[in-house]
């Protein structure tokens, strides 16, 4: 069965960094497209990055230099890697898997079969 646990949020002032954690059990992460995304109080969620199952990565936005979502296939998890910290950031944050063996291709839009149960980010001073 599959399962993803996310971890490393919490409250961190702005201009700070954090990193999450999506510690993944029950599938191999070449097999999966993984998704990070993130709801805030009032709002949709909505995709920040994914990685495909070959380790090509994503970004809702190409442009932004703030977010880098990586992994290690040795410890089952993704990371995904938060800089320069704004109040807008602060949402619960998951992790997502869908079956995708050996493609390039992830998508950021909520199209993933399992689900993480989310973790809080607040930034805020």
């Amino acid at each position: 069965q599959l399962h993803l646990v996310e971890s490393g949020g919490g409250l961190v002032q702005p201009g700070g960094s954090l990193r999450l954690s999506c510690a993944v059990t029950g599938f191999t992460l070449d097999d999966y497209a993984i998704g990070w995304f993130r709801q805030a109080p009032g709002k949709e969620r909505e995709g920040v990055s994914c990685i495909s199952s070959i380790g090509v990565p994503r970004y809702k936005d190409p442009a932004q230099k703030r977010i880098r979502i990586s992994r290690d296939n040795a410890k089952n998890t993704i990371y995904l890697q938060i800089d320069s910290l704004k109040p807008e950031d602060t949402a619960v944050y998951y992790c997502a898997a869908t079956l995708r063996p050996g493609s390039p291709l992830c998508t950021t839009l909520p199209q993933y079969s399992d689900w993480g149960q989310g973790i809080q980010v607040t930034v805020s001073s």
